[in-house]
């Protein structure tokens, strides 16, 4: 493993020592977006599917790379407008950093797409009146737009200890980047049909991820069934 230490930007070019217990969201992400990929260079957006994150959804959004190193929230977990204190569907990426980490932030994300590459960035928010310090981690990795469309970024922001006063915003303490390398013989994603079908928990013209309403409808079922014994009806002539 090469270590890159850097001045200004504090690269690191592969994963190394984060651990995966105090960030678990995070870890979910990487397996559930590395599964998908199968030896490809990335999977397609179409592919993600809100059942292989259950665990992770509430950290979990997508991004569309507008323009160079510009990223725009389509779709969230709660924990992302918790940070910030409003809605952050709409929004620029850059609205979670201070302002001196902001043309950092735009410049991995440029790297994430173009590389390709998947980033790993370790994030700091200092305290304050009615805000105690916060830790938190964001993963990105890119997503395949074979339609041709605005590339889209797959990605998860998990922090740690209460939140406290909004909005937070954060510094970036290190990043960790993974190259991408394709399997030779890996099959490229599916094309997109002209009207793709997207499981509605991950539609983006909603405001948050959630879970099919058949998926929910299963978790209340089991959830009844521990809660209490079963009821068996007896007929007796």
């Amino acid at each position: 493993m090469e270590l890159m230490h850097g001045t200004g930007d504090n690269v690191v070019s592969l994963f190394c020592g984060n651990d995966p217990v105090s960030f678990p969201a995070i870890a979910q992400v990487d397996a559930y977006w590395e599964g998908l990929r199968a030896g490809r260079l990335m999977p397609a957006r179409a592919e993600v599917d809100p059942r292989g994150l259950e665990c992770a959804l509430e950290f979990a959004f997508i991004l569309e790379h507008i323009a160079p190193g510009v990223g725009r929230v389509r779709v969230a977990g709660m924990h992302l407008s918790d940070l910030l204190g409003m809605e952050v569907r709409g929004m620029p990426m850059t609205a979670f950093f201070a302002p001196d980490s902001r043309d950092q932030f735009s410049k991995i994300l440029k790297s994430v797409v173009a590389e390709p590459q998947v980033a790993d960035l370790t994030l700091t928010s200092s305290g304050g009146i009615g805000r105690p310090e916060l830790t938190a981690r964001l993963y990105l990795a890119p997503l395949a737009s074979p339609d041709g469309g605005m590339p889209r970024v797959l990605g998860c922001l998990q922090s740690e200890g209460g939140i406290g006063r909004t909005p937070r915003r954060f510094d970036i303490e290190q990043v960790q980047k993974r190259r991408i390398v394709a399997t030779m013989g890996a099959p490229e994603p599916e094309p997109m049909p002209v009207k793709p079908r997207v499981d509605p928990g991950f539609a983006e013209s909603g405001t948050q991820f959630v879970l099919p309403a058949a998926t929910e409808n299963r978790r209340d079922r089991a959830k009844t069934a521990r809660g209490r014994p079963a009821l068996t009806l007896v007929k007796s002539d």
